[in-house]
């Protein structure tokens, strides 16, 4: 739940993953196209992102994974966060879907803006040791593309090898310059061993105030309340239970 500084207010946050087979590439890049007006009709929705995915090894065009979408949904009230799955936009991604991934998240902290807006406002601080997700975007301006992509492949390495992640994916709504992560870990603490101790992540913070490579940027962290599917070959309904989730292949 978020508790913005201007007034009380619940706010509740979805992340949809959808797996769509070859031949449903087609049809999941029309749904990126038209959804944004049917979105726009859910009640209680206040901010809402439609993005690609990727590996984030290297943020460019070759990471991208054509086989999975995201649906990222900020709203009012936690029945119709939860009432989404049943609406027309969830429908249409779950009748092209053979996996699907759905977590539920309360901020627990938000710098930043993305677009513009502040869509997980102000959290109070509050200690939270259960499961939980970070989310950075960035909008990067053209002339730092190249070094920027430089930068990605060691702190995507050292981002893979921190104890306590669970799964990671690069998100983003263009196939360049807007780009983000997602990513589920054991703890609150595990994010914070990665993001300020490890030191390819602490260089390229360091050279992003340097050089202000972007021309907006937000990085929030969640409590995960729930979570259910498949993603990456991880079981999430067991992660939920306490388990490792882990797939065998």
């Amino acid at each position: 739940m978020l508790l913005r500084t201007t007034k009380v207010e619940l706010v509740y946050v979805r992340i949809d993953i959808t797996r769509v087979s070859s031949r449903n590439i087609p049809t999941a890049l029309s749904l990126m196209a038209r959804q944004r007006r049917l979105l726009r009709q859910l009640p209680g929705l206040d901010f809402f992102k439609l993005m690609g995915t990727g590996s984030g090894k290297t943020f460019t065009v070759r990471d991208a994974d054509l086989h999975h979408w995201c649906t990222l949904t900020v709203w009012g009230n936690e029945q119709d966060a939860q009432n989404y799955l049943n609406s027309k936009p969830a429908q249409q991604w779950a009748k092209i879907a053979n996996q699907q991934a759905h977590i539920e998240l309360l901020p627990l902290a938000s710098k930043g803006t993305w677009a513009g807006e502040s869509p997980f406002g102000n959290p109070i601080p509050e200690k939270w040791t259960g499961l939980t997700a970070a989310l950075t975007r960035a909008a990067i301006k053209p002339k730092w593309w190249l070094e920027f992509w430089r930068s990605v492949p060691p702190v995507s390495a050292d981002l893979n090898a921190t104890p306590g992640l669970i799964v990671s994916l690069g998100i983003g709504e263009a196939p360049v310059g807007l780009q983000g992560t997602f990513s589920l870990w054991q703890n609150n603490d595990s994010i914070t061993q990665f993001s300020s101790r490890q030191k390819p992540h602490a260089a390229v913070i360091a050279r992003t105030h340097e050089t202000g490579w972007y021309s907006e940027e937000l990085f929030a962290r969640f409590k995960v309340t729930k979570v259910s599917g498949t993603y990456a070959n991880v079981n999430l309904d067991l992660v939920e239970a306490g388990q490792s989730g882990s797939i065998e292949s």
